[in-house]
């Protein structure tokens, strides 16, 4: 371990502490910052930071100015004038604090407790890992019913986040203590259109079959019956239906017991349901009423969505929104170990995990999946009972995407319209970071009407991120953005046909090549990885040879 000012940086986990508290960074922060930490006081290049943390793998420098800028936040640094990272302009960076070694602490002291001391359960679903502090804010809202305050809860994330399986063990505390009525509605897409209510009716029938059923349905018999057909809840009835009529039904209902109406996927809701869950927030009588849903990234208008009424009751103070972060490494360990059914899992596994998932829940239990496929992990004997062991190395490049991941984010990508699918296919020929002119170069687009559909996108979509602005040779700026997950960009990259990803790659050499007219040199290892990537390798060779003869004939050995 390396100990610089009240810092540690504990490389076995993969995090660091500060006065005995771990900091958890994401995987690529933290390896920028080790590399630094292991490498003080002397001058580290651009190019030596991405060859050693993206080997064989062309990444733009402006990422490098994006970890930064966090590890500066984290550390508490500043710019102007550095404590840890020195920034040497155009150069690279230097870490100027001094660091001495620290002896290891032995077990895993940052290790989290499984939450109510519970054992390892192997596949019996671990519930809600790393989620501890979000159920505490679930059941504080719950509290509020007690005293007559409606409840409008939205739990928002990426997909493979654990929005449901969060939603799910909420739901089933409640439910044990018999202290609240559920009921649940599932949204599903290209139901909008046909069957108004749908996730509605879902609700009301679950809650007219279930234990309060018969009281549920003489309440709607009374306040609501055109919102029955035959005595049951049916998305049949007559059109007169009145959401006023309904709020009130709901209201009688949850006047006895709290009453939970959880809508999973509300993304794709249509908005009759939207309007529903509008006007019970906007409502000022008091109810035991809690409206629970989980909110995907995708909407079509951000206007006409979930999303756009999330925003617009959140400005109004009329909700609470529960948003998921990835998994934090020791609740990566945590998970893996109860998956695998075995108190510490393989040395190492916990650290690639980690790194390939980024704490993505779903990302965790795919490459998981993937590397018992491939034989890196298997059971062995041990003691007399069964063990999970490594038994082929762990991938040292980055590893293929697990086949059923790879479906999921196709069928994310393919909800897309086709003009932002290509778009984000563009972006994928850069790096995790990309900039604007480079995709407007690969599409033969306008630049400027470029940068304003990637910043229409990442405001709608979790797919990238907007980063910042670099200016170009030229004298104009750029903005430039990045992938949410390493895992979206190799799917994009693949699913192009070689044709068309040679090219847009071959667009974007040349453009570069324009932008640096008169220093060609200072990008021709960019510009030649992009003529590889198309299948040029004569004009790869050229370029990196004419940059030599440039280096040469300037006298820079």
């Amino acid at each position: 371990m390396k100990q610089f000012a009240s810092f540690v940086l504990d490389t076995a986990n993969q995090c660091l502490v500060r006065h005995g508290t771990p900091i958890e960074l994401a995987p690529k922060p933290f390896a920028v910052l080790r590399y630094l930490v292991e490498n003080p006081g002397r001058l580290i290049t651009h190019d030596e930071l991405l060859d050693a943390l993206w080997p064989e793998t062309y990444v733009q420098p402006q990422v490098l100015r994006t970890y930064v800028l966090e590890l500066r936040k984290v550390l508490g640094d500043d710019a102007g004038q550095p404590r840890f990272i020195q920034t040497l302009p155009k150069r690279g960076y230097r870490f100027v604090a001094p660091v001495t070694e620290k002896p290891a602490a032995g077990p895993d002291v940052h290790a989290i407790p499984e939450a109510g001391g519970e054992p390892a359960v192997g596949h019996a679903a671990p519930v809600h890992v790393g989620r501890d502090a979000e159920l505490d804010l679930l059941h504080g809202e719950f509290q509020l019913l007690a005293a007559g305050r409606r409840r409008m809860v939205f739990v928002t994330g990426e997909s493979g986040i654990g929005k449901t399986a969060l939603v799910d063990a909420f739901c089933r505390q409640v439910s044990a203590s018999a202290s609240a009525v559920v009921a649940r509605g599932q949204c599903i897409q290209g139901l909008g259109v046909s069957e108004p209510y749908y996730p509605v009716t879902e609700g009301l029938s679950q809650l007219c079959s279930g234990p309060e059923g018969e009281a549920a349905c003489r309440v709607l018999s009374r306040l609501a019956p055109a919102w029955l057909a035959h005595g049951r809840p049916t998305n049949t009835a007559g059109h007169d239906r009145s959401l006023g009529d309904l709020c009130a039904a709901l209201e009688e209902l949850a006047a006895e017991k709290p009453l939970i109406l959880v809508f999973e996927d509300l993304h794709w809701a249509d908005g009759c349901t939207l309007h529903l869950i509008s006007a019970l927030a906007r409502r000022r009588s008091r109810a035991g009423l809690m409206v629970l849903a989980t909110i995907g990234p995708y909407c079509e208008d951000i206007r006409d969505s979930a999303i756009g009424l999330k925003h617009d009751l959140l400005m109004r103070r009329l909700c609470t929104q529960i948003a998921l972060a990835p998994l934090k490494r020791s609740a990566v360990t945590t998970l893996l170990s109860r998956e695998l059914d075995q108190e510490t899992p393989p040395d190492g596994l916990s650290a690639f995990v980690f790194q390939r998932s980024e704490g993505n829940p779903l990302f965790v239990l795919a490459v998981l999946e993937n590397l018992i496929a491939l034989g890196v992990l298997a059971q062995t004997g041990v003691d007399g009972r069964s063990v999970w062991q490594q038994r082929e190395p762990f991938p040292e490049t980055e590893a293929a995407v697990p086949q059923a991941l790879a479906n999921m984010v196709e069928l994310e990508i393919e909800r897309l319209r086709e003009d932002e699918q290509r778009l984000l296919e563009a972006a994928s020929l850069l790096s995790i970071a990309f900039p604007a002119w480079a995709v407007a170069a690969a599409l033969a687009q306008d630049p400027v009407e470029t940068e304003e559909a990637l910043d229409a996108l990442a405001r709608r979509l979790h797919f990238v991120v907007r980063a910042g602005k670099d200016e170009l040779p030229d004298g104009t700026t750029s903005a430039f953005y990045v992938f949410a997950h390493g895992l979206y960009r190799e799917v994009l990259y693949q699913r192009q046909a070689f044709a068309r990803r040679a090219r847009r790659h071959i667009r974007i050499a040349e453009r570069l090549g324009q932008l640096f007219a008169g220093r060609e040199g200072d990008v021709a290892r960019e510009r030649a990885l992009h003529y590889e990537a198309a299948g040029e390798m004569e004009r790869a060779a050229l370029v990196l040879k004419a940059a030599e003869t440039g280096r040469i004939a300037a006298g820079v050995c």
